[in-house]
């Protein structure tokens, strides 16, 4: 029997597919001898694997990009976008197998895999405005004769470090969109564990018309992503991820002399006041918690709620975390897929477990949930911590799973005060019914995207998704005005004719004098 089974493990070793890296439209293998598993996190089995690049091949890309430049940055913007016109069409006639895709790597649920595909899309549209959030200032008659324009210009080669719970959103609708319709060109390092989603859709913007080089993908280790942020053809880096990284890549980056946006993590609070509807709003609070696992920055882990109600708006909150069908990702019946990776579950099963050390009070434990026929899948189910205090970690810290902590407070004072003490000020939410306690909340909160009973405080993205505090490292924001200017510098020009007199005079005024001049 042994000698039967062992060329069959060979065999299904043999199907596991060897990702490729592309540079200048290229698809190619790597040189590297080290490959990174990817996993189906719902049954826990390896679907494929991808290089960990070599310094060379990081190198290459970095040196496609700087040689595209010149000629992209030279079309006119209009023709740069109708490409992403055309990568948009392609998006959206491809759906269906991009959303499976996503969730089959990723792990989040099948309608949220086509939300986050969806949101590339929207990210792409707000880029197709390039030509108005390009447009600068001018003024005529700045002094007598004298008029001044200003321009937005690109700069260059930027890199894009992305995460890997938003593999098309984060890579395909914050990074590559803006940067390339303003003209620069992009490295991007795809999530090592999430790489396939990203490599498909740069596939449909070539087949969109992209030229070579003007987005060049490459997955690798830390190691070889350090490169990015010290080389001197990358004039900029925009990040998502971890805090401790994200400082690490604004300081490195910033000390030689790039442009930095790092999107770190976040521990949002919601403030939940008496005279809310409490049914309504804890269906809101289990979709904003345990949507995507709790896999997301904009996620509501916390409930700052007044001790008044708070039994009674946990019992709702036991009630509907309970009714969620917990499954593997790709079944469209699933409302609750899979954690990421096996670390990635050992890590929030830790911190569940050192919050009930801490003092806790576990009033639903999702640890053991099993998936009948996805039994090695990476399951946590719903869990709810209740009695959290200040200086409880699972409370302060980014857990990013599908837990919720409650912190019961007496007043609408003692809420505020206790959510800005976090370090984090990603976002925020207050459900109340009270004008005067919304409007304070909206005045006084360090969030840098509020809620007011709104689960997920997102704005669309004309507007820039605005982390405060440790959740944001650098000066301008992703998306909006604020992500066309972080792509772009400005150029004042001055100008001035002279007529015939003018020509015949010898005396030149100088620039102060002019200002004065009648």
């Amino acid at each position: 029997m042994e000698t039967v089974q062992k060329p069959k493990k060979e065999s299904q070793k043999q199907k596991i597919k060897q990702l490729t890296f592309c540079v200048n439209n290229e698809w190619r293998v790597s040189k590297t001898s080290k490959y990174m598993p990817i996993y189906n996190p719902s049954k826990g089995e390896i679907i494929a694997e991808t290089p960990c690049c070599t310094v060379d091949e990081v190198n290459e890309a970095v040196a496609a990009a700087k040689a595209a430049f010149p000629g992209w940055s030279a079309k006119p913007v209009t023709v740069r976008t109708q490409i992403l016109f055309r990568f948009k069409a392609l998006v959206e006639q491809h759906l269906d197998e991009l959303s499976v895709l996503l969730a089959t790597e990723m792990g989040k649920c099948l309608s949220e895999a086509k939300g986050d595909v969806l949101k590339a899309v929207e990210g792409t549209e707000i880029a197709c405005s390039a030509p108005v959030l390009m447009q600068g200032d001018a003024l005529m008659e700045v002094s007598r004769g004298h008029d001044t324009v200003m321009y937005r210009e690109p700069l260059g080669v930027f890199a894009g470090i992305a995460p890997y719970n938003f593999p098309a959103m984060i890579p395909f609708g914050w990074m590559i969109p803006m940067c390339i319709a303003t003209g620069n060109t992009m490295v991007l390092k795809a999530a090592s564990l999430v790489p396939q989603t990203a490599m498909r859709l740069l596939e449909l913007l070539i087949e969109a018309g992209l030229p070579a080089g003007v987005v060049n993908l490459v997955t690798c280790s830390r190691t070889e992503a350090n490169l990015l942020m010290a080389h001197p053809d990358v004039r900029g880096i925009s990040y998502v991820g971890s805090t401790s990284v994200g400082l690490h890549i604004y300081s490195t980056a910033a000390a030689h002399g790039k442009r930095v946006q790092a999107l770190t993590e976040a521990k949002n609070h919601a403030l939940v006041l008496k005279d809310t509807p409490l049914e309504r709003t804890a269906r809101g609070l289990i979709n904003s918690s345990f949507g995507c696992a709790g896999q997301r920055c904009m996620a509501l882990p916390v409930i700052v709620v007044e001790d008044e109600i708070a039994d009674e708006l946990i019992a709702y909150l036991v009630k509907f975390a309970k009714e969620l069908v917990i499954g593997p990702a790709y079944e469209s019946e699933s409302q609750l897929g899979p954690l990421v990776s096996e670390g990635q579950k050992k890590f929030v099963v830790d911190c569940i477990t050192k919050g009930v050390e801490e003092g806790a009070t576990l009033v639903l434990d999702g640890r053991d949930v099993v998936v009948e026929g996805s039994e090695q899948g990476y399951y946590v189910g719903p869990t709810i911590l209740d009695h959290v205090k200040p200086g409880m970690s699972c409370g302060d810290d980014e857990i990013f799973g599908p837990v919720i902590s409650v912190k019961r407070v007496k007043s609408f004072e003692e809420g505020i005060e206790l959510m800005n003490a976090n370090r984090f000020a990603n976002g925020s939410s207050i459900f109340t019914q009270n004008g005067y306690f919304a409007r304070e909340f909206v005045r006084r909160t360090d969030g840098g995207m509020v809620g007011v009973n709104v689960g997920i405080p997102v704005p669309i993205g004309y507007f820039p998704f605005a982390g405060h505090k440790q959740s944001f490292f650098g000066d301008l924001h992703c998306l909006g005005k604020d992500g066309a200017a972080f792509f772009t510098e400005a150029k004042c020009v001055t100008t001035r004719w002279f007529d015939e007199e003018d020509i015949k005079q010898t005396k030149i005024s100088t620039w102060e004098g002019t200002l004065n001049k009648e």
